[in-house]
């Protein structure tokens, strides 16, 4: 059995925000959060070349969403 420490802070490393969004790969699930709160969650499209915009096709018939760096959003691997 692991040490509840352990367990927690691995949890949380994972759900660490991503700074670098260049880092994120195609089809990888994301959560994206403005103030404390889930804006939108889905799967990554594609990535601008700066890392300052990014496209997340959210599960279901309801299109794909534009992110931006610039509005301060926090973008999490969920």
């Amino acid at each position: 059995m692991k040490a509840r420490g352990a367990v927690l802070n691995r949890r949380g490393a994972y759900q660490a925000p991503i700074e670098n969004w260049t880092e994120l790969a195609v089809g990888e699930t994301v959560e994206v959060m403005r103030h404390a709160k889930v804006v939108t969650r889905g799967t990554v499209e594609e990535v601008s070349l700066s890392g300052n915009v990014m496209w997340i096709v959210p599960p279901g018939p309801a299109g794909r969403h534009l992110c931006l760096k610039s509005d301060g959003v926090i973008v999490r691997r969920g």
